[in-house]
C-alpha cells in the first residue's frame, strides 16, 4: 500500500478523491486478509492480557474473517532474535511472525535490521481517532516512521494496601530507608524482565536529576560514572530487601501476588489501571491503590508492528486496524478488563475507559541505556 500526504493547501474536492482512494485501497486489504491466520507475538504473563487478546481474535474472526493467534513468549527479545535468523537466511516472504508486540530497545533493533514493514500506520482507517498529542511518532527517543502503531500508554507504578500501608515512600530516597525499617518487603522483577528493568531505568533518573546523558547513547556518556550511584543504591537495598536480595520475583503478576499474600508492601506494574483489573478479578483487596513517584512516572507508548516478511501481511494490517477501533480500545481500557490506557482520543471512547488514570510523566532514556543495565545488572546481581 502507498502512503499518502495531503498538503495544508488541497481543495476539498481532492480531499475526498484521496479518501475514496484510500477506501478502495483499504477494501482490498480487507479482501486479501479473509481466510488468513495471523500469529501475533505477545507477551503472555497477564491473564487479563491473554483474555483481552482472545476476546479480540474472537472479533476478528466474526467480523473479518481473520483468525488471530497469540503466540506467547516472555520477552519479545527472541522474537527479534527469530526474525534476524529468518533475514540472515534470506526468508524474505512467509515469515513466522506477523505482529509483535513491541517498543524501545527491541524496535530499535528491528528497525535497524530492517526487519519491519511500512510505513503503514496513517493508511489505516482508524488512524484518524489516534490522540496525535500522545508522543506517537517515537519510541524511547527512536522516530517510528510509521513503522510502528501505537497500541496504548505504559507507566511505571507501585501498588499497596492503604490499610496496611497508608503512606507509601513517594521517592526512591523514601524507598530505601523504608526497607531499611522494614526488611524483607521491598523487591522488584529480576531485569532484563521488563518491569525489573524499568524500575533500575526509574531509579537511575531520579539518582541523577535525570541526567542529560540519558537521553543520548550510551557511547556518548560516561557510563560508570552516571550509573555509579545506581550501584550504590542497589548494594544497600539489596542487603535488607525480600529474601535478602538473594531472589527476585518473575515479574508484575508475582509481585501482585506477594503484595496480596503480605510478603511485599509494593506491586510495581506499568499499567496505572492495571489494580482495578487485579480488584475485579479477586486478585487484590478492594483496598490497594495504585500511585507514582511524586517525580512522575516512566512513560511510554507500546506498539504494534508488522515484519518484512509476514505471511499474512493484510491479515496483520486488518487486525491492527481493529486493534485500534473506538469499541476494541474502549473494551482494552475498561477498568474491569484490562485497564491499559487508550491511545485514541477520549471522545471515541465509552465507558470506564474514559476514566483510566495517568500520572506526570517521565521520559524514556535512550534504548541503549537499556541494553547497558541489564547487563550490568546480571554481571553484578544475576548469580
Amino acid at each position: 500500500m502507498k502512503k499518502r500526504f495531503c498538503t495544508i493547501g488541497l481543495a476539498a474536492a481532492a480531499l475526498t478523491t484521496t479518501f475514496s482512494t484510500n477506501a478502495m485501497d483499504w477494501s482490498q486489504v480487507e479482501t486479501e486478509a479473509k481466510g488468513q491466520t495471523v500469529y501475533f507475538h505477545a507477551w503472555g504473563g497477564s491473564q487479563e492480557i491473554n483474555r483481552y487478546i482472545q476476546w479480540a481474535g474472537s472479533e476478528l474472526s466474526k467480523q473479518y474473517g481473520v483468525t488471530l493467534k497469540h503466540v506467547k513468549v516472555t520477552d519479545i527479545a527472541e522474537t527479534t532474535t527469530k526474525l534476524i535468523a529468518e533475514k540472515a537466511a534470506g526468508k524474505n516472504s512467509g515469515g513466522s511472525v506477523d505482529i509483535v508486540w513491541i517498543n524501545g530497545e527491541n524496535f530499535k533493533s528491528m528497525k535497524e535490521n530492517q526487519l519491519l514493514f511500512g510505513p503503514f500506520t496513517q493508511s489505516l482507517p482508524n488512524w484518524q481517532y489516534v490522540d496525535k498529542s500522545l508522543p506517537v511518532d517515537v519510541d524511547f527517543s527512536e522516530p517510528t516512521l510509521g513503522l510502528e502503531a501505537p497500541w496504548g500508554v505504559g507507566q511505571l507504578v507501585f501498588i499497596h494496601d492503604d490499610e496496611a500501608l497508608r503512606n507509601p515512600p513517594r521517592s526512591f530516597a523514601e524507598m530505601l530507608s523504608y526497607a531499611q525499617a522494614y526488611p524483607n518487603k521491598i523487591s522488584y522483577p529480576r531485569p532484563p524482565e521488563f518491569h525489573g528493568t524499568s524500575f533500575l531505568k526509574s531509579l537511575l533518573i531520579e539518582l541523577t536529576d535525570n541526567d542529560p546523558a540519558l537521553s543520548k547513547p550510551t557511547t556518548e556518556a560516561d557510563y560508570d560514572a552516571v550509573t555509579g550511584p545506581l550501584w550504590s543504591y542497589l548494594d544497600d537495598l539489596h542487603k535488607v530487601a525480600w529474601r535478602g536480595g538473594k531472589q527476585f520475583p518473575s515479574g508484575t503478576t508475582e509481585t501482585i501476588q506477594l503484595l496480596d499474600d503480605g510478603q511485599l508492601d509494593l506491586a510495581i506494574s506499568f499499567n496505572p489501571n492495571a489494580v482495578f483489573s487485579s480488584q475485579a478479578s479477586g486478585k487484590l483487596a478492594p483496598t490497594t491503590k495504585a500511585y507514582a513517584m511524586d517525580s512522575g512516572a516512566l512513560s511510554n507508548i507500546h506498539f504494534l508492528a508488522i515484519p518484512w516478511n509476514a505471511k499474512a501481511n493484510a491479515g496483520a494490517q486488518v487486525a491492527i486496524n481493529f486493534l485500534l477501533s473506538p469499541e476494541a480500545q474502549s473494551r482494552k481500557g475498561d477498568l474491569s478488563v484490562w485497564g491499559d490506557p487508550s491511545v485514541l482520543s477520549s471522545q471515541y471512547l465509552t465507558g470506564s475507559a474514559k476514566k483510566t488514570q495517568q500520572f506526570k510523566s517521565v521520559s524514556e532514556p535512550h534504548p541503549s541505556w537499556q541494553t547497558a543495565l541489564e547487563a550490568s545488572w546480571l554481571e553484578r546481581y544475576g548469580n
